[in-house]
């Protein structure tokens, strides 16, 4: 419930206070006051578009801000998620529009988006005027209340409906897919399994190449390298016969020996000495780590080289299509045996999603059935009700039928059509309320509905915007009581220009518009007593003092009563 409206800036409002509160609250004002405006306010509120053109002229910015009193646990949980606070189940929201066109947001004091407050709206308020009397004339919009009226039952089937309708045509799509493309994968399996061939063929193992190219180069210059481990082997330990041959091993044992005798006459010669001998350990090792190099190059006979050099042509071409380097090529096939796997899987994963596809189908078509059936039973009594209502609103004759036919195919809402159909007279054929109901007719269809509806649904705040237009006399002031009605529950706030309307409101405000000071002012007041009278007497003949108006408006008001 909107405890109050502040709106500053807005048209041809500059600044004020709308007192609302529980109960039935008519606005009204002459033509050209605001009224508009005050509507305009909710929506934007409501997070309805904001326009930079609804900025009073030579205002910096329109701002519209609203107490909401709430204790709906799921407002709360959008409060908290949007960062917000209700505090004493006070809910303030505000909405700034700039005259750049700018908009902003703050919801239970914390900045939020336009669709925070359009989660809120759907949870707080309703709103009605002539394009929601345009709305009703579609056949989705007559479902979704029809829907609404048969309460957690059917609201709980369409939901799990829904999630089956979509999880069918995911399936559907899917198995449509594959076998369409049966083929081209038979081709794409055809290719990779050449491919893995080709590669097991070759086997390239990790970092190859490496040592393959190392080889190569070591078997292109062996007889550069068996002449230099040769020589150099000659110069450790020497194997010539000649006596006064001299090699680094003889030399440095020489020298052993020449320390040895003489290590013991001075300390600092012990450790030369076992230098040398380290020296001469490791010449040993050396001279034999080259005997044993050059044996190895002796065992490379001339087919190793060109067969190293097969093998890197081989690895190179594998290279050349599926990877820089082995660990590419490795990584290549895993990844296409794990595709190959996938694509000669096709025949089983398709008869396994037909099967989930035709359990989806079944399931499908139960729930369809099972909503079709809760639609006629809601459909059954919403005519019901809706015609009583509508005899109470001046249309005595009039019947209103809720229609549930079947559709061709299931669609994301089922297989029904609804279709709201009225006979407005004794004997004539219902026929569809968007082709046979007048503004005035409609009006009342729109009310009726409202009003049974919120008997199994009720919304905390409705808003409707001439909702009178095209009724007058006793049709108007039975929408007035029916408005009356519907306040017991929710919150009603009527824009109206209908006496009969506004006399059964409990809160009556006006918009008086202020020219004089050269350009117009708005504001709003609240109307008690003698100043709610004259209001009334002007509604009804554009005089505030005339006699006989005055007396209309008192019979109006006692009404209420």
């Amino acid at each position: 419930m909107i405890e109050e409206l502040r709106i500053r800036d807005l048209g041809v409002i500059a600044d004020t206070t709308l007192p609302l509160g529980p109960g039935f609250t008519a606005i009204t004002g002459e033509t050209g006051a605001g009224k508009t405006m005050v509507v305009s306010a909710l929506g934007l509120l409501m997070g309805e578009r904001s326009d930079a053109g609804a900025v009073r002229n030579g205002a910096k910015q329109a701002r519209v801000s609203g107490i909401v009193r709430t204790q709906d646990s799921a407002v709360t949980d959008i409060v908290d998620e949007l960062g917000g606070d209700v505090e004493d189940d006070e809910l303030v929201l505000t909405r700034t529009v700039s005259a750049e066109g700018r908009s902003r947001v703050s919801v239970g004091g914390s900045s939020a988006t336009v669709g925070g407050l359009v989660r809120l709206s759907e949870r707080l308020f309703a709103v009605h005027g002539q394009s929601e009397q345009l709305r009703l004339k579609s056949l989705a919009a007559q479902r979704d209340t029809l829907d609404r009226f048969g309460g957690t039952a059917i609201t709980a089937t369409r939901t799990e409906y829904q999630s089956v309708h979509t999880l069918r045509r995911q399936l559907a799509e899917e198995v449509g897919t594959l076998r369409s493309a049966l083929d081209e994968r038979a081709a794409e399996a055809a290719r990779t399994r050449a491919e893995l061939e080709e590669i097991e063929a070759v086997d390239p193992q990790p970092g190859e190449e490496t040592e393959l190219t190392e080889r190569i180069d070591r078997l292109s210059n062996i007889e550069q390298l068996r002449a230099a481990t040769s020589a150099a082997h000659e110069a450790l330990m020497s194997e010539s016969d000649d006596p006064m041959s001299r090699d680094a091993s003889g030399l440095v044992d020489d020298a052993v020996r020449d320390l040895e005798r003489a290590a013991g006459f001075d300390p600092r010669l012990a450790t030369i000495h076992e230098m040398l001998q380290n020296v001469s350990f490791q010449l040993a090792d050396a001279a034999r780590e080259l005997s044993a190099y050059s044996g190895d190059l002796d065992q490379e006979g001339p087919g190793e080289l060109a067969a190293a050099n097969d093998r890197l042509a081989a690895l190179t071409a594998l290279f050349r299509l599926y990877g820089v380097d082995s660990e590419a090529v490795i990584a290549y096939a895993q990844a296409a045996a794990a595709r190959l796997t996938e694509l000669d899987g096709d025949d089983d994963r398709i008869d396994a999603l037909s099967d989930e596809l035709a359990q989806a189908e079944s399931r499908e078509a139960v729930l369809a059935a099972e909503l079709t059936e809760l639609r006629e039973a809601a459909a059954g009594r919403i005519s019901k009700l809706v015609s009583a209502e509508l005899r109470q609103l001046a249309l005595p004759d009039a019947e209103f039928v809720a229609s549930v036919a079947p559709l061709e195919a299931l669609t994301v809402s089922g297989g029904d059509e609804i279709q709201f159909l009225l006979a407005p007279h004794p004997g004539s054929t219902p026929r569809p309320v968007a082709k046979t109901a007048s503004g005035g007719e409609l009006s009342r269809v729109m009310l009726a509905l409202e009003v049974v509806v919120a008997g199994v649904d009720p919304v905390p705040t409705f808003v409707f915007d001439e909702v009178d237009a095209g009724v007058g006399g006793a049709a108007a002031i039975e929408i007035g009581r029916r408005l009356a009605l519907l306040a017991r529950t929710s919150q009603v706030i009527v824009v109206t220009h209908l006496a009969q309307v506004a006399a059964f409101a409990n809160n009556h405000l006006r918009v008086q518009k202020d020219s004089s000071g050269g350009y117009t002012e708005s504001s709003c007041v609240r109307l008690e007593g003698q100043a709610r009278l004259g209001e009334m007497a002007r509604l009804l003949s554009g005089l505030v003092d005339s006699d006989s108006a005055l007396e209309h408006a008192a019979e109006l008001l006692a009404l209420r009563t």
